[in-house]
């Protein structure tokens, strides 16, 4: 094997975590956080959540952080209903409690802006409500849901949906990290070369 086989072969068994060439460094300060570390912030802020809000639903907490990283994994209601053994309804009124309205407030079936100004200037009646918006009463009753939550994400400044971010985004750095730096070692380590290796 020449020199340059050598490196490539020590390379590639070093970022693909093979047999080690080297000595496993001590964990340090700036690591990344691993799944398990991710699963438990996550259960950190959902419990904090949990014990200043007023939940609707009785899913545990485990159930509640698979619902949160599913929900930022693009997975619908139905989906998450699906993995989670519960029914859609449950899981949206789940989510709702985790104040991830997003898909609510996206794909709404009424005039939003009509909708809130109706219920900040009164208290309507749902068919009365439902009539002025062309609407139907099932529908005002399931967006005032929608209202309140809203009120109170602006009440605790969003701060959980942000959490669930700033968790969320470190994972998904480190996974952009890692494959960048498994692409560039390998990149570096062949550019210019042509090789028919067995390693």
């Amino acid at each position: 094997m020449d020199e340059k086989t050598r490196e490539l072969r020590d390379i590639f068994v070093d970022v693909t975590d093979g047999e080690t060439v080297t000595e496993r460094q001590e964990e340090g300060h700036g690591s990344l956080a691993t799944d398990a570390e991710i699963d438990e912030r996550l259960r950190d802020a959902v419990s904090a959540m949990r014990e200043r809000l007023d939940f609707r639903t009785d899913l545990d907490l485990d159930a509640l952080v698979r619902l949160v990283r599913g929900f930022y994994a693009g997975q619908d209601d139905a989906a998450l209903a699906d993995a989670l053994g519960v029914d859609e309804a449950t899981v949206t009124e789940a989510r709702r409690d985790l104040h991830l309205v997003q898909p609510d407030v996206a794909d709404a079936p009424l005039d939003l802006d009509a909708f809130r100004r109706a219920i900040e200037t009164g208290d309507p009646d749902a068919a009365e409500l439902a009539d002025s918006l062309d609407s139907d009463e099932a529908t005002v009753r399931d967006y005032r849901d929608v209202a309140r939550v809203q009120t109170e994400i602006r009440s605790v400044n969003d701060r959980y949906r942000a959490e669930f971010e700033t968790v969320l985004q470190d994972r998904d750095l480190a996974e952009r990290l890692t494959t960048a730096a498994r692409e560039d070692g390998l990149e570096e380590a062949t550019e210019g070369q042509e090789t028919n290796t067995n390693l």
